[in-house]
């Protein structure tokens, strides 16, 4: 097997991995379940949320960043819809749109990156 095949081998294998963590962090929204989510954030994730406008917040560490998803997933009368999923690698991009309990909506998207299985970077931004 020539080097190039190997390495799209490796890449693949790597994008299919991302992929799988990708739709299990989705169906802890969809569920509104974070069970899942202590086995998915890696020690040293970072998120940088959407609010407060305009840059948000900052959330380091593993206990933070699953606290924060934990209260978005589990907020009564919300949903998200996913509207896309784009991997390349280790890297994921998830465009969606939020459904508030209010009735009103917003849409955004979240880049993502993933480094030994667990998730360690994600950064939200939304459609103003």
């Amino acid at each position: 097997m020539t080097q190039e095949l190997v390495m799209d081998a490796t890449a693949y294998d790597l994008s299919q991995q991302t992929a799988e963590i990708m739709r299990r962090y989705n169906d802890v929204f969809q569920r509104h379940d974070p069970s899942a989510l202590a086995e998915l954030v890696a020690e040293d994730c970072v998120i940088e949320n959407t609010v407060p406008a305009p840059d948000g917040a900052r959330h380091a560490g593993k206990a933070a960043c699953v606290g924060l998803w934990t209260a978005i997933a589990t907020q009564a009368g919300t949903r998200f819809d996913i509207e896309e999923t784009f991997i390349a690698g280790e890297r994921a991009t998830i465009r969606w749109r939020y459904f508030m309990a209010d009735g009103n909506s917003l849409r955004g998207v979240n880049l993502m990156r993933v480094a030994h299985g667990r998730i360690v970077a994600a950064m939200g931004y939304v459609k103003g």
